[in-house]
């Protein structure tokens, strides 16, 4: 089945997933993007998605099936200390998404 899929579905399949986990208003959705899209060996994906000019991200699996793995993780190199820097002109629920994300990492 993963070979029937583009980089671009997988991306999007995994955009997807994430905006409805996170429970990201439809309006608000424009500020993420997929940064990346990788194989790995034959059976998944490893993607990238984050917000525009921030360095933070998620990284999902989309396995041959064309599911996403629920268990995907956060990543930014943003201090828990410092969880609310640069958030300041998001959208309050992206903003408040990031500021709990980073607290816990």
């Amino acid at each position: 089945m993963l070979a029937e899929l583009t980089p671009t579905e997988v991306g999007q399949r995994a955009i997807a997933f994430l905006m409805d986990d996170l429970a990201i208003p439809l309006e608000d959705q424009e500020w993420f993007s997929v940064l990346g899209t990788r194989l790995v060996g034959e059976t998944w994906y490893v993607v990238e998605i984050g917000v525009e000019g921030l360095p933070d991200k998620w990284v999902l699996q989309i396995y041959d099936t064309g599911e996403c793995d629920p268990s995907y993780t956060f990543n930014s190199p943003v201090q828990a200390t410092e969880a609310d820097t640069g958030l300041e002109d998001l959208p309050e629920a992206i903003a408040d998404i990031l500021a709990t994300e980073r607290s816990q990492t």
